[in-house]
């Protein structure tokens, strides 16, 4: 078996890695035995080559055969993942956690992966804490949240023990701003494995291959998307205030092509529009934005994202045809309701 600085030097000599070498990889780093330089050495030397579409799904498989299975498989053929990677560090606001609220209560069945913010002052897991999941419910709890409310989170370091001991060499690569392969493998590894995905990332030059990965791991149906703010400046969202970079997975994977807000009558919106900010700051843009208020750039994009994923699970017929639906569930009282369910469910024992 090589060991991990064999395959550093192998990737030093830009070398793709067989799905074999990515096995060894992956319980190298996920090794307590392994030391963080040498994790770190390897980390750099892989990105410094380019992680391939095929390497990152080899990754992929890996660590979702490691995570904790929460026995939800009786709905993840219908179920959608609404995620991003972060790290645009673009200050935008937990668009995918209300538009996961949009489409539970559309009926459509979501299962969303998230963590604390770490790149930004609130994450999903934040956001979604505060308004009532316990983000450390049991798996059957998790199924029983399905069930009764058409969703769930999948906190991710309850689900996925193996990275503990990736951690702190990420906590350190970060520190001297690179990158690694884990800044994108969260959204492939949900733990429930929906069939259906709208993913966000940081880097267009990310699209295409997220789409490649994803693709190679199955998915049924999704979109990988990139929001582009300027030259080397985006968003992991598609949003109303950007051009939106988008790209086909499983029965999509033919699109590829640029998205607009004018592209379905909806206002193009000044970024600012789209800002959130730390905890208290998002829950107040959230009551805004479910009493039919808030900035009205940041409830478009809510509504188009909402759209776009009720059309990937095919329960409309096209995105335009969701548009209508979404708002009416985003401010007519819908989502407002489905926070106090959720608030009343993890309440109860």
């Amino acid at each position: 078996m090589p060991s991990l600085p064999i395959l550093t030097e192998q990737l030093k000599s830009r070398r793709d890695l067989s799905p074999e070498e990515v096995g060894e990889a992956a319980a190298a780093l996920a090794s307590a035995g392994i030391g963080e330089d040498v994790k770190a050495e390897f980390l750099a030397a892989f990105a410094a080559k380019g992680e391939t579409a095929a390497e990152v799904a080899s990754f992929a498989r890996v660590f979702r055969s490691l995570a904790v299975n929460p026995g939800v498989e009786a709905w993840a053929g219908r179920a959608i993942d609404i995620v991003g990677t972060g790290g645009d560090r673009a200050g935008g606001f937990n668009i995918s956690s209300i538009v996961t609220l949009v489409l539970a209560s559309a009926g459509a069945t979501v299962m969303k992966h998230g963590n604390r913010g770490i790149t930004s002052a609130c994450g999903s897991a934040d956001i979604m804490a505060a308004l009532g999941v316990d983000l450390e419910a049991p798996p059957a709890k998790i199924r029983a949240a399905i069930d009764q409310l058409g969703f769930a989170f999948f906190f991710a370091p309850a689900y996925h023990p193996a990275f503990r001991n990736i951690g702190p060499v990420r906590k350190a690569l970060a520190a001297r701003g690179q990158r690694s392969v884990f800044n994108i493998l969260g959204p492939l590894v949900n733990p429930g494995r929906p069939a259906h995905i709208l993913l966000g990332t940081y880097s267009e030059a990310w699209v295409p291959r997220l789409a490649g990965a994803l693709d190679e791991l199955g998915t049924a149906a999704g979109l990988a998307v990139h929001g582009i703010l300027g030259p080397d400046r985006g968003i992991d969202e598609m949003t109303t205030a950007t051009v939106n970079r988008i790209r086909g997975i499983g029965r999509l994977r033919d699109i590829a092509t640029d998205w607009r807000a004018e592209d379905f009558g909806l206002r193009t919106s000044p970024f600012d529009e789209l800002k959130g900010g730390d905890l208290a700051t998002n829950l107040a843009l959230t009551e805004a934005l479910i009493g039919g208020g808030g900035p009205p750039g940041l409830a478009d994009t809510i509504v188009l994202n909402s759209a776009v994923a009720l059309w990937i699970c095919g329960r409309t017929a096209s995105v335009r045809d969701g548009l209508g639906q979404a708002r009416e569930l985003l401010s007519g009282g819908a989502v407002r309701r489905k926070i106090a369910a959720t608030r009343e469910f993890f309440a109860a024992r």
